[in-house]
């Protein structure tokens, strides 16, 4: 009887580590599906990117101000790294100088909503609306369609990954999370990031951090002596046939 009773206990661990094992393979804009244990899942954004290359994304959220994001385009140039630059549509609006400024400069532009709300509480009409009316707005400044979309708060469910899908845009999260908004030193911001990097990290700044501008040259200085080297999030990803983990780590399907 005690055999029995252990021999149930072995399998039902053997089942629950499989359940949690991501399962799903993403071909272009099918979904990428993290499985849970009990059968339920959960659509995931872009956390990060499993590869070896040491190729990694600093990004920056901008939706106030412009007071620091000259300095930050003068260090990216200095270094020579391209980023991606998600914008909130009100912010494009106020400042589309700048939005042309960082379109010639190279970098790459995402979408970070029309008017950032918390997307998971929005209909799939709203979301689209949204999605639809940013990317238009940043669109009709550079020429360019927007492929990527990062969104408000880090806010998302099924509803809000798979109509992004649907519309042809990535969604992109962080693993690197330099908490700059928090008006944390240089010194400190520098240290959350450059001790957190990893091949694939995507990290996330915000253009008007108070101390963001001081701590950017110092992060790439840092990170390209180690060998990294610094691509937008749009290059960073696989476009295609890819598996997400629970972690929200994209890899390319075997």
């Amino acid at each position: 009887m005690t055999a029995v009773f252990s021999l149930k206990k072995v399998l039902a661990c053997v089942l629950a580590a499989a359940a949690v094992v991501t399962l799903s393979v993403c071909a272009h804009f099918t979904g990428a599906y993290a499985v849970y244990f009990g059968g339920t899942s959960r659509l995931l954004p872009i956390y990060s990117v499993g590869r070896e290359d040491k190729k990694i994304s600093i990004t920056f959220d901008c939706a106030w101000g412009t007071e620091h994001t000259d300095a930050i385009l003068a260090a990216l140039e200095k270094y020579g790294v391209r980023a991606t630059f998600f914008m909130v549509q009100f912010w494009t609006e106020k400042y589309p100088e700048y939005v042309s400024k960082i379109d010639s400069a190279g970098h790459e532009i995402g979408t970070h909503s029309k008017t950032h709300p918390f997307m998971s509480k929005l209909s799939e009409g709203e979301i689209r609306a949204e999605l639809e009316s940013s990317s238009k707005a940043i669109t009709q400044i550079t020429g360019k369609n927007v492929e990527v979309f990062r969104a408000p708060y880090g806010d998302y469910n099924n509803r809000v990954i798979s109509t992004a899908q649907s519309m042809g845009l990535y969604t992109i999260q962080w693993d690197v999370d330099s908490l700059d908004w928090k008006n944390l030193s240089a010194n400190e911001i520098v240290s959350r990031v450059t001790s957190r990097v990893k091949s694939g990290s995507i990290i996330l700044m915000h253009n008007n951090g108070l101390h963001t501008a001081e701590a950017v040259p110092v992060i790439l200085q840092t990170l390209i002596e180690r060998g990294y080297t610094f691509v937008p999030a749009g290059e960073l990803i696989y476009r295609q046939n890819y598996t997400i983990d629970v972690n929200g780590r994209q890899n390319l399907s075997a």
